[in-house]
């Protein structure tokens, strides 16, 4: 059985497996402030019953290991080991070798930066085919077969554990920064997931220009320039629409090459939130950039 399996990938699922944990030590345990998900399952025990958390959390996950093999495949099934394992190893080791961050009880702090932390370091592990186990499970197979976000099933999932979370050993300001938290984490992993990437895609329509503009984009940005067959409701005319992608940085030079061409051209610009092809994930060969 051939897993396929990249050190570069493994490298950032232990990365992001390192910062996922150290927020969930230094601002949720050392605060006081609840998780969603299979996360919140173990603090829970963890305040409610001192369940080491970095034990939970494997007992936890043991079941979701064989929903992964058979729904998500060899390769992702051995990244969740992975990254469920580092992070039950780096809790040890973060709760064993605290460092002290002292925000004076300022909870809106330590809310904000649990956020960021989780939602980086789950974002960084799911950018590289990785999960922590868990909900992240969940929300990886509703991604990969209904297309539902990854931030809004995990916030969602969430709710639910910060509930019973308040039932037990949250007062309610804690149950709230909680949620603030929580947001926060979701908001950051779909930017990790999506926006972090996000290009721009350029729709120009020139009467008599197009096919200079389209070899001027080539010339002189390297970017390949796509040819659409348009029709003019109210100068019931066809038309040549070209539609081209490219990074964010080069969006100045491409109006540019337009206004230099044909000032007179229509151009409209739209955020693309996640490309895959040549040029941006696949090299002149067809070959991707991480091999």
């Amino acid at each position: 059985m051939r897993v396929g399996i990249r050190l570069k990938n493994v490298f950032f699922i232990l990365l992001g497996a390192a910062i996922f944990s150290f927020g969930i030590v230094h601002f949720n345990m050392q605060n006081n402030l609840a998780e969603g998900g299979f996360t919140g399952i173990t603090l829970l025990l963890y305040f409610v019953f001192n369940v080491n958390p970095s034990i939970s959390n494997l007992l936890l996950n043991v079941p979701l290991f064989f929903v992964g093999w058979k729904l998500l495949g060899n390769r992702s099934f051995v990244y969740t080991i992975i990254g469920t394992l580092a992070v039950s190893l780096f809790l040890f080791i973060f709760q064993k070798y605290q460092i002290n961050i002292p925000l004076n009880g300022d909870l809106f702090l330590a809310a904000l930066f649990a956020g960021v932390f989780i939602g980086i370091g789950l974002g960084i592990t799911f950018r590289y085919g990785g999960t922590t186990g868990g909900v992240d499970i969940i929300a990886r197979l509703l991604l990969k077969y209904k297309g539902f976000s990854m931030g809004r099933t995990m916030f969602m999932f969430d709710a639910v554990v910060i509930t019973v979370s308040l039932l037990t050993y949250l007062n309610h300001v804690q149950a709230m920064y909680t949620l603030v938290a929580v947001f926060v984490g979701a908001r950051v992993i779909d930017f990790m997931q999506e926006g972090s990437y996000a290009a721009r895609g350029a729709m120009i329509i020139s009467e008599m220009q197009h096919d200079k503009i389209a070899d001027e984009i080539l010339m002189q940005m390297g970017r390949g320039v796509t040819v659409l067959r348009g029709y003019g409701s109210f100068t019931k005319q066809n038309k040549e629409i070209l539609y081209c992608v490219v990074a964010r940085n080069e969006i100045v030079n491409l109006k540019r090459i337009i206004n230099a061409i044909d000032p007179q051209a229509f151009v409209s610009v739209t955020v693309v939130h996640d490309v895959m092809g040549e040029g941006f994930t696949l090299d002149e060969n067809k070959r991707p950039y991480d091999v």
